[in-house]
């Protein structure tokens, strides 16, 4: 009988002890700033996949899960919207690499849709329907900036720096040698995008940035789609200010006045808006001025144009195979597009 009451006794405290060793468990992940951010980085291209949360396929919620839970042990519940709960709350102006950043389908709504990893400087990473994992502006991009919602701060995600004496400075890696005209470290041979990139480089229609990098999964500017699409019709640079927030020193005026002293851009109520993303909506326009386009057949529809401003460009661009929609039916006119998306553009306009 006593043997009995002990074996008892010892399955009630296993059973007790169970919920504590489970929490700690839950609460042991932890990883600096630059951890998350490095490691998040390393998915950028991989496709979206709804209710994805592996490598193969990401969506914005089982990409954040697999950043922190896989590699460094946290517990991030699967939705956004219970990550929306998770840790602390933090002001926008207080954004630390790390932090989860919080959006909502429709501008001007409370209601959690999508999240993301903020990397600094303004920037995030997250899983988007259009691009796979990508990295956009917070702050200045079309779309993201006016469904901010609110941002988190993840227990266990420390900024890593700590109090040595007399630190030895670490070395400085190797400079790269610059490539050849036309090539770049990040646009491999397999990129999608490489033929288009490689040709518009050798033309001196585009070009890459310092260490022989162009970084295609950038959001094109305003400025960069001109100069690209300027140089692409030949035309000489133009002096002179046609906006006010153009002026005669920006390294792109004289392309920017050339392309509206043709009609072919135009800017918008605060001005030009240079260093603003580009919506796809936008380049439509551009393009059917830039190269004359016009629809050729009527076999072209997609769901989310019908009362958009563009619609008539984009059926043009579409129907010339200049570019098309995504597999769910959709043009997205208001998404902002990268410069390998639109290297392919203005390669496809003029070849």
């Amino acid at each position: 009988m006593k043997k009995r009451i002990v074996w008892m006794i010892i399955a009630v405290l296993l059973f007790t002890a169970t919920p504590f060793m489970s929490n700690e468990a839950q609460a042991s992940g932890s990883a600096t700033q630059d951890e998350i951010v490095n490691y998040a980085k390393q998915f950028i291209g991989v496709p979206y996949k709804w209710g994805g949360n592996t490598p193969s396929g990401f969506d914005c919620s089982g990409y954040t899960t697999y950043v922190f839970n896989q590699k460094f042990g946290f517990n991030l519940p699967r939705t956004s919207g219970s990550q929306a709960g998770v840790g602390s709350a933090v002001s926008k102006s207080n954004l630390q690499k790390g932090d989860l950043v919080f959006f909502s389908f429709t501008a001007g709504s409370s209601s959690v849709g999508h999240v993301g990893i903020y990397i600094g400087n303004g920037d995030f990473i997250s899983a988007t329907s259009s691009k796979g994992i990508a990295i956009e502006d917070l702050n200045t991009n079309s779309y993201w900036a006016p469904r901010y919602i609110t941002a988190r701060r993840v227990p266990g995600v420390t900024s890593g720096t700590t109090q040595v004496s007399n630190p030895a400075p670490a070395p400085k890696p190797a400079p790269r040698p610059d490539l050849p005209k036309g090539e770049y470290y990040d646009v491999s041979d397999k990129h999608w995008a490489n033929k288009a990139i490689t040709e518009l480089s050798l033309d001196n229609i585009i070009s890459g940035y310092d260490g022989s990098e162009f970084l295609p999964q950038k959001d094109v500017s305003r400025a960069e789609a001109a100069v690209m699409v300027a140089k692409a019709l030949g035309l000489k640079p133009v002096s002179g200010s046609k906006f006010k927030d153009v002026p005669s020193s920006h390294w792109a005026s004289g392309y920017i006045n050339a392309l509206a002293q043709k009609g072919i851009v135009s800017g918008r109520p605060e001005g030009f808006v240079p260093k603003g993303d580009i919506s796809r909506g936008e380049i439509t326009v551009i393009l059917t001025r830039a190269f004359s386009m016009t629809a050729t057949t009527s076999n072209v529809s997609f769901s989310d144009i019908n009362n958009h401003w563009a619609k008539s460009s984009i059926m043009k661009v579409a129907s010339a195979e200049v570019a098309s929609g995504y597999n769910d039916g959709t043009f997205k006119p208001n998404a902002s597009a990268t410069r390998a998306e639109f290297a392919q553009f203005v390669y496809n306009s003029i070849k």
